[in-house]
C-alpha cells in the first residue's frame, strides 16, 4: 500500500469519527408544563400588566378589610388610607385620574393569593418585606413605605408596664402575618412562657382582646394605635414601649413585569422625591416653572423619564397633584391632626432624622 492510498484512508475514518462524535443526539423530552402558583404568576406576567390595566380602564389594588390611617372604608364605602393614596397614586400615574382605581378587601390569608393569581394588580396592604415573600412567593417589593415595628396593647387595669412583664400572658394576634413568628422569637429570647390565641380576621382577635380573653393584644405599633379607636374604651388601654421586631411595610407586585414593578417603585419614589424638594399639591402647578433641573424632571418638563415607562411626560405631576407628596399622605392619615397622631420617627425623611430617601430621577 502505497503512502498516498494509506493517507487517503486515514483520511476518511478520522473524518466518519469526527462527524459520529458531533452528531447531535436525540432531542431532549420537552419538560412538563409546571402548574400552581408560580405558574399562574408566570401567565399573568406574560401579559403586560400596563397594557391589561389600561385596556380594563381601573387598577385593581388589594387592601386590607379595615386598618384605620391605612385602608379603611367609611359608612358610604369611601376608602382612605396611606395604602389607599398609594393606590390612587398608582392610577394618577397610569391613567392621569386617581380615581380611576378599585379596592379588593382581603385578609392575612388571602391578599397573596390574590396577587398570584392575578386577581390584583397591586397589593398595597400593611404588608412587610421579608426574605421568604421576597424570594418564594412570586413577589417584587417596590419599596418601603412604611417603617414599622411590632408591639403590644394591653389594659391600663392589668398595671403592666413593659413587655417584659408579659411572661405567662395570652397573647391575641391575626393568624397568617409575621406577628406569630416574632412573637415567638421574642418570648424564647426573654426566657419567658406565653400561649398565643390567633385568629383568622383581625376583627376576631382584637374582639377576643376587647372582652378579656387575652391579656395583650399584638399587631405592628401602626396598627395597635389603630385598632386602640375601635374598641369599647379606648381610654383604658396602653400600647406598650417595646418594639420587638423591624416591619418594613411595601407594596408587593408580581415577578415578571419589570415594566410595572418601575411604574409602583418610581410612584413611590416621586412622592419621597416631592416632598424633598418642597413639592406639594398645592404648589405643584407653580413648580412647573422653576428653575431646578431635579425639580424640572421630576414633574416632566425636562427629559423623557415617564415616556421610559410606558407612561406620559407628566406622570409625577399628575401623582402630586391627585394625592400631594408622602409627607402630606402621612400627616393626612396618620399624623398629628388625625386621631391616631402616630410621629413621623423613622418615617420622616433623611434629612430630618428619618429613614426616607429615594433614588434621583435623573
Amino acid at each position: 500500500m502505497n503512502n498516498r492510498f494509506f493517507a487517503f484512508i486515514v483520511g476518511i475514518l478520522v473524518g466518519a469519527a469526527a462527524l459520529y462524535f458531533v452528531m447531535p443526539g436525540p432531542a431532549p423530552a420537552p419538560k412538563k408544563a409546571q402548574s400552581g402558583p408560580a405558574s399562574a404568576q408566570r401567565t399573568v406576567a406574560a401579559a403586560s400588566t400596563l397594557s391589561v390595566v389600561l385596556n380594563r380602564g381601573y387598577l385593581i389594588c388589594g387592601v386590607s378589610q379595615g386598618l384605620p390611617g391605612f385602608s379603611n372604608p367609611d359608612d358610604k364605602g369611601r376608602w382612605s388610607g396611606i395604602d389607599v393614596d398609594f393606590c390612587k397614586a398608582v392610577a394618577a400615574a397610569v391613567f392621569g385620574d386617581a380615581s380611576k382605581v378599585k379596592y379588593r378587601p382581603l385578609n392575612a390569608k388571602d391578599r397573596f393569593t390574590a396577587l398570584q393569581s392575578g386577581e390584583i394588580d397591586l397589593l398595597s396592604r400593611n404588608t412587610t418585606w421579608t426574605m421568604s415573600r421576597d424570594t418564594s412567593l412570586g413577589f417584587d417589593f417596590a419599596g418601603i413605605d412604611y417603617y414599622d415595628g411590632q408591639g403590644f396593647m394591653v389594659k391600663k387595669a392589668s398595671k403592666i408596664t413593659s413587655a417584659s412583664q408579659l411572661n405567662g400572658a395570652t397573647i391575641c394576634t391575626q393568624t397568617g402575618t409575621t406577628t406569630e413568628l416574632n412573637l415567638a422569637d421574642y418570648f424564647r429570647g426573654q426566657n419567658m412562657s406565653y400561649k398565643v390565641l390567633a385568629f383568622e380576621k383581625n376583627e376576631e382577635s382584637l374582639s377576643a382582646y376587647d372582652n378579656g380573653r387575652c391579656d395583650a393584644y399584638t399587631t405592628d405599633a401602626s396598627g395597635l394605635h389603630a385598632q386602640k379607636l375601635l374598641l369599647k374604651n379606648p381610654d383604658e388601654n396602653i400600647v406598650l414601649p417595646e418594639v420587638i421586631s423591624k416591619e418594613p411595610m411595601a407594596p408587593a407586585i408580581r415577578q415578571g413585569d419589570g415594566q410595572w414593578e418601575d411604574i409602583v417603585r418610581w410612584t413611590l419614589f416621586a412622592l419621597i422625591n416631592a416632598e424633598d424638594l418642597g413639592v406639594t399639591s398645592t404648589n405643584v402647578d407653580q413648580m412647573k416653572t422653576s428653575p431646578s433641573p431635579e425639580i424640572k424632571r421630576l414633574l416632566g418638563t425636562e427629559g423623557a423619564f415617564g415616556e421610559a415607562m410606558g407612561l406620559t411626560k407628566d406622570w409625577a405631576f399628575n401623582i402630586i397633584k391627585a394625592v400631594g407628596n408622602y409627607g402630606e399622605i402621612y400627616d393626612r392619615n396618620v399624623g398629628p391632626k388625625t386621631p391616631l397622631n402616630v410621629p413621623r420617627g423613622l418615617n420622616a425623611l433623611w434629612r430630618n432624622g428619618g429613614l426616607m430617601y429615594a433614588p434621583p430621577i435623573r
